[in-house]
């Protein structure tokens, strides 16, 4: 994911939470926030010390960051995202990172539908 797709200040951070709506399942919160104007998404990722050491925390973040860049064309472009990891992500695998953040931006009514196959 590129850098200039990321919320890296904390005001960004603050303004998020103030005005963006959450939605959460037991393995994330997450924070959106309407921007008008902005090209494209952006990401901001918060990996508590409680979920474990920093490899631990590094690898869940890795794992968010690859799941966003995995579903990015159904997440809306003009959105600020902030993401929350909850203790139970320290032992989850990639898959179960994307899936569980899949149910939550589902939940949220911020994901895309997905384009229906063809029977």
């Amino acid at each position: 994911m590129k850098k200039e797709l990321r919320i890296k200040k904390n005001q960004e951070f603050q303004e998020v939470f103030k005005k963006g709506r959450s939605f959460a399942n037991r393995q994330f919160v997450v924070y959106v926030l309407a921007k008008e104007g902005q090209t494209s998404f952006r990401i901001g990722l918060s990996v508590s010390k409680k979920i474990g050491n920093a490899v631990t925390r590094n690898r869940v973040k890795r794992y968010i960051r690859q799941a966003i860049f995995e579903m990015a064309d159904l997440l809306y472009a003009e959105r600020d995202y902030v993401i929350i990891a909850r203790k139970p992500t320290a032992e989850m695998s990639f898959f179960d990172v994307k899936k569980s953040l899949q149910h939550v931006l589902k939940v949220g009514k911020v994901l895309k539908r997905e384009k229906q196959t063809e029977r």
